[in-house]
């Protein structure tokens, strides 16, 4: 039987409004996750927001992360774009950059870093585009944490380079056969009901396992949980699946430092 794990890190993607246009609860939800990742400007957020978001965040002690996108404000970074590596790289490093000069000016400090939408999804499968962002973050800061879709290439590109890595599972996605996220589009990509949410995440922190889509049982690791912003409820969904997760014993808690894993070979790596 798999023993329960003790703890597992809340983040929450936040600070996605942009100009006039507000968008998710941000100010509300820091009081229920250990982790925030804030938009950095290119598929949304702007420079007060990144401000006032990672202000609060300091504020309340939560972790503050960079949440680079690709540049798509009308399409929210949620589009497939055709970029090469090194545009990946530049763009990373100009993001992570940005948001972290906000939290320096806070009094604070970057913790970790966590791509966006399409990127993100491009990059689990990509190994060009998962070694391009590990670079980047490495090259900004070597400590900083990056967050990256369990059993991905992303965790693997950030474990050649030494990074600090969480392997990052979801509440509100399904999942496909070979763990990656639905597409959006496709039926029942987004999980809207909060019990249906709750029942994964009590899976994925018990059996280390998520059911596909088609019904495959998924092994996976969960070092920190996401909850979008964005979505409608996010506030309800956080605050019911933290008092889940207090009721089993298991500790919230933000990944401060490097997070061990099993390599490829199956040596314990950190």
């Amino acid at each position: 039987m798999t023993a329960l794990q003790p703890h597992i890190d809340l983040n929450c993607d936040m600070g996605e409004g942009f100009g006039a246009w507000a968008m998710g609860n941000d100010i509300e939800l820091l009081d229920h996750v250990s982790s925030a990742n804030i938009a950095c400007g290119f598929h949304a957020g702007d420079p007060s927001t990144m401000r006032r978001v990672v202000g609060v965040a300091l504020e309340r002690g939560v972790c503050v992360g960079a949440h680079p996108g690709l540049p798509d404000l009308q399409g929210f970074g949620r589009r497939v774009m055709q970029v090469s590596a090194a545009e990946v790289h530049a763009m990373v490093v100009y993001q992570v950059g940005a948001l972290a000069a906000f939290a320096h000016a806070a009094g604070g400090a970057l913790s970790h870093v966590k791509a966006h939408g399409a990127l993100y999804n491009m990059a689990a499968k990509d190994r060009a585009l998962a070694d391009a962002i590990a670079r980047a973050v490495h090259e900004v800061d070597p400590k900083l944490v990056l967050f990256g879709l369990a059993g991905s290439e992303m965790i693997r590109a950030a474990e050649a380079l030494g990074l600090p890595v969480a392997s990052e599972v979801f509440a509100d996605r399904s999942y496909q056969d070979d763990g990656s996220l639905s597409p959006r589009g496709q039926p029942g990509a987004l999980i809207e009901d909060v019990e249906q949410a709750v029942a994964q995440v009590l899976q994925m922190v018990r059996q280390r396992s998520v059911h596909s889509v088609s019904g495959k049982e998924v092994a996976l690791r969960a070092d920190t949980l996401c909850i979008h912003g964005d979505q409608p409820g996010a506030l309800a969904f956080v605050r019911r699946i933290r008092s889940e997760l207090d009721a089993i014993g298991v500790r919230v808690a933000a990944p401060a430092s490097p997070v061990p894993h099993m390599n490829s070979t199956g040596d314990l790596h950190v």
